[in-house]
């Protein structure tokens, strides 16, 4: 076998490889759109009176979805990669230590405000009632 023949066979391969993988996405993506409208269609319309849905209504659904609830263009922000901490500890490490004190205090004031007295306070006045 010489290389041209070596290299169609390759070409061929890929592309064959390439097809089988777009069927498959396919396939796949329509079982999908498929679940969907057969869930929706199964418990909507007896739960909440809503409508019977079409398997176009189902991707439309699910194309919403993923806008509504992860954005256009993928994960973006702060969400790339290991999430929140490294933003959080790049911002710790710009800050200043008055300025780590000031943030310190107020999220102790937001998130730890409460003090047993306060509790004591709420139980009894709730007894009263």
């Amino acid at each position: 076998m010489n290389r041209e023949q070596w290299m169609e066979k390759k070409i061929g391969a890929w592309i064959g490889k390439a097809i089988g993988i777009g069927v498959m996405v396919v396939a796949v993506g329509a079982l999908f759109v498929w679940a969907t409208q057969w869930l929706w269609n199964w418990l909507v319309p007896v739960l909440f009176n809503g409508p019977v849905i079409t398997f176009w209504q189902a991707l439309g659904l699910l194309v919403l979805s993923k806008i509504l609830f992860s954005g256009i263009g993928g994960k973006g922000g702060h969400h790339k990669h290991n999430g929140w901490r490294p933003f959080w500890k790049e911002k710790w490490k710009r800050m200043s230590p008055e300025e780590r004190e000031r943030f310190k205090e107020k999220m102790k004031n937001k998130w730890c405000g409460w003090s047993p007295e306060d509790t004591s306070a709420k139980d009894s006045g709730a007894s009263n009632v």
